[in-house]
């Protein structure tokens, strides 16, 4: 007796005021991935909540909240303390990364990436 077992895409979520990162970040993980789109760091969290993804890559600058203040939120916040973050973003100094990482994020990830890269490491983490 066999069973067919229909695995999911795992479900990514880009958070970036630029909706341009989207759309390349979508032509290099869609074959991988779900992906959805919030523009802000609000739209973040209600989207986190009402549809948890198995992952969230969020830009780090954002007009209102930034990722930094996100990330914090998601991790605070009991319904999305346990997604993954990936930040992404081109600001590369050793102090900005670790301001990431005291957020809450996973991983930090700096501008320019190439897509392989970033795949592997969202792999390793979910």
């Amino acid at each position: 007796m066999s069973s067919l077992i229909k695995h999911r895409a795992r479900q990514l979520l880009v958070v970036d005021d630029e909706y341009f990162n989207f759309e390349i970040l979508k032509a290099g993980l869609a074959s991988t991935f779900d992906l959805s789109y919030a523009d802000s760091g609000k739209s973040c969290l209600a989207s986190a909540i009402a549809n948890p993804p198995d992952i969230i890559l969020l830009d780090v600058c954002m007009p209102g909240l930034d990722g930094y203040d996100t990330c914090r939120i998601l991790k605070h916040t009991p319904e999305t303390k346990n997604i993954p973050v990936v930040m992404i973003s081109g600001l590369e100094s050793e102090l900005e990364q670790q301001a990431g990482f005291d957020s809450g994020c996973d991983a930090y990830v700096v501008k320019p990436f190439s897509i392989a890269v970033l795949r592997e490491k969202i792999n390793n983490i979910v």
